[in-house]
């Protein structure tokens, strides 16, 4: 028996269907409504309360006040009250300076730094075209004083970060050379920082990236190119001590590394989750594996996490600082900026990682020495990277990580290494409180940095 449905009962149903759905409509405003309402009762709270305050301050302080300083202080004392450890408030000279590193321009003299066992500045990198190469500064230098004052233990981080300045000063250096002081006199110009390196070990490319700036996609597809013509059957990457950076330049490497699916999403403080970026169908068809550390932070535990994720490669070091949450920048209208956490970021195919990190597939620990002197270190005196040669050249002669163990027999040495790291460990994450880390989606108009703890031997760009 067919079965219609008369135009009345269809008119009726229909009102009925919108009646409905003006209620939920209706219910939903006005618990958006009421939402604001107390939001706004609550702002209203707050700033009593600070005028209350200022007011008795202007009454009755003896003393003098400084307005910027005041405000600069009232804003990062509100930043604060977030509990969120990696927000931060930005004055307009220090949201320059973000802005700056983020393009890894900056007017200095062109090397890496480390702290020197006596506190002196030793030279580890002289960046290519930099005032620091055409001075005859070399790696291994020791820079023992700085415009007058000597630098040690104490003075170093000072000192470290006002090697950069404005382009055309001068800096006056005391470097030592084989036990040998001379005074440099270097003037300061626009640098690009470099974020990649690259060597060849036989059939192995090694990739070490420092961070995730906005000019390290092209560096990294330049060495991916240098070497994939070299011949090379397998890639190390190495992203020790790497604090993290942008999501856009993450996803960009990502893409020239993995074939076509979802590469990173976030899911915000309303439940939503979006896709941040994916990629396409291109890849680079070689195993990989990732080199890990305790500092290695935010979307460099992306990086790793995704090429795991694709079953590309594997991971070998230590695990990762865990975070896996995304800031971004707001700018003001006065010049400065508030970086807030808004979203937790997501791997490919795995769960989120904040607060736990990735865990190695291939356990190995350094020495606390090791760890001190860590950018000296080579395939030879450094156990990470020599394990990494060697499931490389494993994988390349087995044809893929389904022949291998997934946890190899334990490396007697590397537990040894263990063993005397425990307690001098002073570059773990859980020791430095005061560590940021920022990151921002390829959707916004910002981009964002993110800094893990310091280990005791991350360099510094000067």
């Amino acid at each position: 028996m067919n079965r219609k449905i008369s135009l009345g009962v269809t008119i009726a149903l229909m009102s009925l269907a919108a009646a409905v759905a003006i209620v939920i409509t209706a219910g939903y405003s006005m618990f958006d409504f009421n939402s604001r309402m107390q939001s706004l009762r609550e702002s209203e709270v707050m700033y009593s309360k600070l005028n209350e305050i200022d007011g008795y301050v202007r009454q009755s302080f003896y003393g003098d006040i400084d307005e910027e300083q005041l405000m600069n202080a009232v804003a990062r004392g509100y930043v604060s009250g977030l509990n969120d450890k990696y927000a931060r408030y930005m004055t307009p000279e220090e949201y320059k300076a973000q802005m700056d590193a983020y393009e890894s321009q900056k007017a200095s003299i062109g090397i890496s730094v480390v702290m020197d066992p006596s506190g002196y500045m030793k030279v580890i990198e002289v960046f290519a075209d930099s005032p620091a190469e055409e001075a005859g500064i070399e790696v291994g230098d020791l820079i023992v004083e700085v415009n007058g004052t000597v630098v040690n233990a104490e003075s170093y981080p000072k000192l470290s970060t006002s090697m950069g300045g404005e382009e055309g000063s001068t800096l006056d250096l005391v470097v030592r050379r084989d036990s040998q002081d001379d005074e440099v006199e270097i003037v300061r110009r626009n640098v690009e920082v470099p974020m990649v390196t690259w060597k060849q070990y036989g059939d192995v490319g090694y990739v070490k990236i420092k961070e995730f700036h906005n000019n390290t996609p092209a560096q990294f597809n330049a060495a991916i190119k240098q070497l994939t013509s070299g011949g090379i059957k397998a890639l190390i990457f190495d992203v020790r001590g790497n604090p993290g950076g942008t999501i856009d330049s993450v996803v960009d490497m990502l893409d020239t590394l993995l074939p076509e699916g979802n590469l990173v999403s976030a899911t915000y403080h309303d439940r939503h989750t979006e896709v941040l970026g994916t990629s396409d169908a291109e890849e680079v068809n070689l195993p990989m594996v990732v080199l890990t550390n305790e500092s290695t932070a935010s979307a460099a535990e992306l990086f790793a996490q995704a090429i795991k994720d694709y079953n590309k490669g594997r991971t070998v070091g230590t695990q990762t600082y865990g975070k896996g949450v995304m800031q971004t920048i707001y700018p003001l209208s006065d010049g400065g900026a508030l970086s807030i956490t808004v979203a937790k970021y997501n791997p490919p195919k795995s769960e989120n990682f904040d607060g736990v990190g990735v865990k190695p597939d291939y356990a190995v620990q350094l020495t606390a020495e090791q760890q001190r002197n860590l950018y000296e270190l080579d395939e030879q005196t450094d156990p990470q990277l020599r394990k990494a040669l060697e499931l490389a050249e494993a994988v390349i002669k087995t044809g893929g990580f389904d022949g291998l163990s997934e946890i190899p027999e334990g490396d007697p040495e590397a537990e040894n290494a263990s063993e005397e790291a425990s307690s001098e460990d002073t570059s773990s994450a859980e020791k430095d409180s005061e560590s940021s880390s920022e990151e921002s989606s390829s959707e916004e108009s910002s981009s964002e940095e993110s800094s893990s703890e310091e280990s005791s031997s991350q360099a510094d760009a000067a």
